[in-house]
């Protein structure tokens, strides 16, 4: 057993490594530049193209995907010629990059009016700023310098040349004179736990995802309690009546919630309990991602809509599985021997009528947290499948990756617990 999960957990890390170059590539493909969403329609095609090169945007696919994946403040080290240091800053969810000096002191610079300037912090906390004067030498007499701004790039800073910065133009920023003339964004990389920086929210992706993963969660976890102990009552209970009244009762409940989609049973139970009886909250905007878990109203129309599309999936297999076992040879056998009815159904018909629900529960677990764009979207919940539609909307490739690894983790993950439960269920099956 310990062999099958480390191959299933190796079968993860390929998938997932698969996953990313192909939502990579897909990404690439897609129609769309976040260069000018960030910069607006106005925005001029050298100021989109100057923000791209800021952005490492004209990079090589590949390159990308490897600084993306590994960082590369391994290698922009070598430029600066000083270690790479990413700083969290106290109190609040971001970071800033220093170049870190043999004495410890972090440093950063940036163009001012009156210079380059160096931006000192010793490591007691002291912070100073002085007019800049390390400035070097190439082979043809001109004076270089290549540091860390303020923003987490290596900058390419030349004396007497003024380069140019774009930003949001709604921030007025649309063009500024006298900064660098080449970026290179810093990366630490995923595998050591940085997905990047958004380029939709200019923060951090790690802990943006990690506060949507948690509403979904909360909302997916909410509505896996409600959902499966009511699918399982309902499924066992129509299996051991097939062809009855109570059987068709909840096999046309099933087909009914299974067949309406979920923004219309939202939309209708909005009507209901929001409009007409004005009891619960229906769509709302949240102030921030903390929203839901302060108020847990907001909670019961999204555990609603998907309880009722869900019972229904889960109902209806395992109908299908227990009607299935009950009439196997060796129930019949059981009847034979004169056991108990009850007996026959919890020791040898239960067990195994739940080992095809539980593959459809593990895949709906998937679908529970990320695949309910439609819910999240409909009642404005800051959750996992809102964040991703935001992001590929706007062609955000860092949080589409993050988002779109957590997918497959869950994905993969929740077969692995489905197949080790199979072993529960069923002493015979065993994974070699």
């Amino acid at each position: 057993m310990a062999r099958y999960i480390l191959r299933r957990l190796g079968f993860m890390l390929l998938t997932m490594f698969l996953v990313s170059i192909a939502v990579f590539l897909i990404s690439e493909v897609a129609p769309g530049d976040v260069a000018r969403h960030i910069l607006g329609q106005f925005a001029t095609p050298e100021q989109v193209e100057l923000l791209r090169d800021q952005m490492g945007l004209d990079e090589p696919l590949y390159v990308r995907y490897f600084d993306w994946l590994i960082g590369n403040d391994w290698r922009l080290r070598r430029l600066v010629g000083m270690p790479l240091k990413q700083v969290l800053i106290p109190g609040r969810a971001d970071a800033e990059w220093y170049a870190i000096a043999p004495d410890g002191t972090m440093l950063q610079w940036k163009m001012k009016q009156e210079g380059l300037v160096e931006i000192r912090v010793t490591p007691d906390g002291e912070r100073t700023e002085v007019l800049f004067d390390g400035w070097l030498v190439d082979e043809n007499g001109e004076e270089y310098f290549w540091g860390v701004d303020t923003a987490g790039h290596v900058v390419l800073w030349k004396k007497g040349e003024a380069g140019r910065e774009v930003g949001p133009a709604s921030a007025g920023r649309a063009m500024i004179e006298a900064s660098g003339v080449e970026y290179y964004p810093i990366r630490r990389g995923l595998l050591r736990g940085d997905p990047g920086i958004s380029f939709r929210t200019n923060r951090p992706v790690g802990p943006t995802l990690a506060r949507r993963l948690r509403n979904s969660l909360s909302l997916a976890g909410i509505a896996f309690v409600v959902i499966m102990p009511i699918a399982l009552v309902l499924g066992v209970l129509a299996g051991l009546r097939e062809g009855s009244p109570l059987d068709r009762t909840i096999s046309l409940f099933s087909l009914i919630t299974t067949s309406v989609p979920e923004f219309a049973s939202g939309v209708f139970l909005i009507l209901v309990f929001a409009f007409w009886l004005k009891v619960l909250p229906g769509a709302a905007v949240f102030p921030d991602d903390t929203a839901p878990l302060q108020n847990p109203k907001l909670l019961i129309l999204p555990v609603l809509t998907l309880t009722l599309v869900e019972v229904g999936y889960v109902a209806r297999m395992t109908r299908a599985s227990m009607a299935e076992v009950m009439n196997a040879p060796y129930i019949r056998t059981a009847f034979l021997k004169g056991l108990p009815y009850w007996r026959i159904v919890f020791k040898h018909a239960l067990r195994n009528a739940l080992i095809a629900p539980i593959t459809v529960i593990m895949l709906h677990v998937n679908w529970l947290v990320g695949g309910i764009v439609v819910v999240e979207s409909v009642f404005g919940y800051p959750g996992l499948g809102m964040y991703l539609l935001d992001s590929a909307l706007f062609k955000d490739i860092n949080a589409i990756e993050a988002g779109a690894m957590v997918m497959v983790a869950l994905a993969v993950g929740s077969q692995l617990v489905a197949d080790i439960i199979y072993t529960f269920l069923n002493p015979r099956i065993r994974y070699t």
